[in-house]
């Protein structure tokens, strides 16, 4: 069939046609790659495609492509610019005409990335030759960057037309090149967020290059430091090249409390900490973290299936991944093979693969979704089939997902469990919504943040929780950089609370809401316990009492309730009581009663404050594919200096803050419904005026203004987007934070209680909500 795939040997097909391929593989040509080899990711480089003519040579007006995955995020080529990033020729061997352009989305997908040429004026004989020259340097260009992420199978996928029919067919043997990590710029440490005395536990070291590949060129030795003694606890630990991370087994902590542990340099100062760990005698419920939504390429992601696990567990060190290809690509055989890789890395007490998929149907049939089975040999009801050549299954299909939830009702599959979720095409869960399925939203991915998603739900007055994940493509499940793409954010993780790490408690979990959601990255693994008190007996229920379950619900009284609770409560009040021990500073934890902001907890008061001025920004366009908002700008201070300024959610290293003056910043940003923006230290806290230009927002504000609570310019259009500007004290010492409050209780509705931390790192978390009703 033309431009087929058999992506990792498991038949995941793909064709822009149905019409057979019409010339044989041998007579297609063939195309050479120099220099081949292994490349560093993002690195720039130049390379040579020579393509030569097979039997049919290539008739006038044919043509022929290069493609390039989705996912891959390598610099785009320019065709006008000899002296430019990106500078790309293409010159036929007997001086035929060509036409050439790049489009991205030129090719049937997954290699939709294309570079398209034409012949316009002339033919081409058997063994002609076209040259295609990748980042050309001889005019003065830098060259041509590759993608940022790592892949042993890096494809210049040729698909050729030599007879001018628009019937596209992949030649037989394609160059290929292997991208590996760089050396490290970052160190990051991962211990368990919480666990009971004597327990052991591991600890987990790796090194990450530039673009947040985990590399094995770390060559370095740390003195190990703890705030509590850690049985086993080394003193040093030396990361040696040839290996991906460094694991210490065997730890274990005497008695109960916060343990930190950080490292040092020989000068003593410290490079890097671990998550905070937090050990705790009652400890029924532990804290494993998750990401439970990715692809390979056997769909539209990088990388094996198999090679998907094996990074979430060796080296981004979840509890738990979840592959969700997109129903449209899996074809039976992908879903067999699937089926049989989470049964084969299922290991309880270790790390869990949960069968699944996305049910990826258009926005306007109720958008995305991601479904979630127990247990092996099930149903795959997929959207459409529309990129799927064997259409003997057809009959499971639900192209909506009202017919999804249907489905699942009338086989009785209750054990089935699924997100909302939003990536290119958007849940609309006012559309389509079945609370005995859809447990949760998510509403961060490395896609951006999307709060209005749970927003939606509780105006529908659904009863859900709220999870994280990635929705990686780059093969980095649990630890997914957004590279030089338009993905705008780090990949999320999800927090579950389970008596112990099994599927069985997993979906329990996952029906139950006890979880919460963050931003992820190296400041997403915090603790977060959330808790209710009330004054009057209520009753508890897991799942949602107003809702048609085949048996009833059961209820259980109760004078307390954690995230994901649901209690009906007929009189009588509520007290929140939140502990937190964050991974880095506290910026703020916001406590909403359904859509309603009702407090904002500092842990610092305005005499705190100092010279340190936050300058944020945040939003998106729109709810769709295209949701991103350009936030480059610069910022002027006048009648007074900037002592240093400093960057957070910058997450592409091309996209930098500069400090261009004593009194001057600029810099280039994007936001996809998460936040960025920059700290700025000034010589006069007081003094002067601060000037921000925005493509969105132009503004200027006097520093004596500048206080504790938000100065905000708000240009929101069909979803928020705004910049704000606030003081914080010069360093801010609180991690941990906790604190009570009395919640006052609407009758009308449910009062759905949850929190919303941001660290100073730009990491946020959300909790999922309690919901306390006066009527069921």
């Amino acid at each position: 069939m033309l431009d087929q795939l058999e992506e990792g040997g498991q038949g995941a097909q793909n064709s822009s046609s149905t019409i057979e391929a019409p010339i044989a593989p041998d007579e297609l040509g063939h195309a050479v790659l120099t220099p081949s080899g292994d490349f560093e990711a993002g690195s720039w480089q130049t390379f040579q495609l020579v393509y030569t003519c097979g039997k049919y040579g290539m008739d006038d007006s044919a043509s022929m492509r290069v493609c390039f995955r989705f996912a891959s995020d390598q610099s785009r080529p320019q065709f006008d610019d000899p002296k430019w990033r990106n500078y790309t020729t293409v010159v036929a061997s007997n001086n035929a005409v060509l036409e050439t352009r790049y489009d991205p989305k030129g090719n049937v997908r997954p290699w939709d990335r294309c570079l398209y040429i034409k012949v316009v004026k002339g033919f081409m004989q058997e063994g002609d030759t076209i040259t295609i020259t990748f980042g050309e340097t001889s005019g003065g260009s830098q060259g041509v960057r590759l993608q940022t992420f790592c892949e042993e199978t890096f494809e210049f996928r040729v698909l050729v037309d030599p007879i001018a029919t628009a019937n596209y067919q992949a030649l037989p043997d394609q160059p290929k090149i292997r991208i590996v990590p760089g050396k490290p710029t970052t160190w990051a440490a991962v211990v368990p967020t919480g666990r009971t005395p004597g327990e052991t536990f591991e600890l987990k070291i790796k090194g990450e290059d530039l673009w947040g590949n985990p590399s094995d060129q770390c060559d370095a030795t740390f003195k190990v430091k703890s705030s509590r003694p850690v049985n086993g606890l080394p003193e040093t630990v030396t990361l040696k090249p040839g290996a991906f991370a460094e694991i210490v087994e065997g730890l274990s902590v005497d008695g109960e409390g916060l343990v930190d542990i950080w490292f040092e340099d020989d000068s003593g100062a410290e490079v890097f900490r671990a998550n905070p760990l937090v050990i705790q005698s009652d400890l029924e419920l532990k804290p494993y973290w998750v990401d439970l939504h990715g692809q390979s390429e056997e769909t539209i992601g990088t990388g094996t299936a198999r090679a998907f696990f094996e990074f979430a567990r060796d080296k981004a060190f979840v509890d738990a991944a979840g592959h969700q290809g997109n129903d449209f690509q899996i074809t039976k055989g992908f879903w067999s093979h699937l089926d049989n890789l989470c049964e084969e890395f299922d290991e309880p007490g270790k790390f869990l693969t949960p069968l699944g998929y996305e049910w990826s149907g258009n926005t306007a049939l109720g958008g995305d979704r991601n479904m979630f089975y127990p247990s092996k040999d099930r149903v795959i009801r997929r959207s459409s089939h529309a990129l799927i050549e064997d259409k003997s299954d057809m009959s499971t299909d639900c192209n909506t997902a009202g017919e999804l939830f249907d489905a699942l009702a009338a086989d009785k599959e209750w054990d089935v469990v699924n997100y909302a979720h939003c990536g290119g095409r958007y849940a609309d869960v006012k559309l389509a919504h079945d609370g005995r399925f859809e447990k949760s939203m998510e509403i961060h991915s490395s896609w951006g943040t999307f709060e209005w998603l749970v927003e939606d739900a509780l105006d529908m007055g659904y009863r859900t929780g709220i999870v994280a994940n990635s929705d990686g493509h780059k093969g980095r499940p649990g630890a997914s950089y957004p590279g030089a793409s338009l993905f705008g954010a780090v990949g999320g993780l999800t927090c579950m609370l389970m008596p112990d790490l099994t599927r069985e408690s997993l979906f329990d979990c996952i029906r139950k809401r006890r979880h919460y959601a963050t931003t992820g990255g190296h400041g997403g693994r915090m603790v977060i316990d959330v808790k209710a008190q009330f004054d009057a007996p209520g009753t508890l229920y897991h799942d949602n009492p107003a809702l048609d379950y085949p048996t009833p619900p059961e209820g259980f009284e109760t004078r307390d309730a954690m995230m994901g609770d649901i209690v009906h409560l007929p009189e009588g009040g509520a007290q929140l009581n939140v502990d937190i021990q964050a991974a880095a500073p506290v910026e703020r934890v916001d406590i909403f009663n359904g859509r309603d902001l009702i407090e904002t907890i500092r842990p610092y008061t305005q005499e705190d404050l100092g010279g340190r001025i936050r300058v944020h920004w945040e939003g998106a366009e729109y709810r769709g594919r295209f949701r991103q908002v350009i936030w480059d700008g610069t910022a002027h201070v006048q009648d007074n200096e900037i002592v240093r300024a400093e960057a957070f959610n910058f997450f592409n290293p091309e996209k930098v803050l500069e400090q261009t003056s004593s009194t001057a910043l600029k810099w280039m940003s994007l936001t996809t419904g998460n936040f960025g923006g920059f700290d700025m230290w000034v010589k006069d806290a007081w003094g002067g005026t601060l000037k921000i230009e925005t493509p969105l927002v132009q503004c200027g504000v006097p520093l004596e203004e500048i206080g504790l609570e938000d100065e905000m310019f708000d240009k929101s259009g069909l979803l928020p987007r705004f910049l704000k500007i606030f003081r914080l004290p010069d360093e801010n010492p609180h991690r941990k934070v906790s604190f009570q409050r009395k919640i006052d209780l609407r009758d009308d509705r449910d009062n759905a209680i949850y929190i919303r931390l941001t660290q100073e790192d730009g990491t946020r978390a959300w909790t999922s909500p309690i919901y306390v009703c006066r009527k069921v």
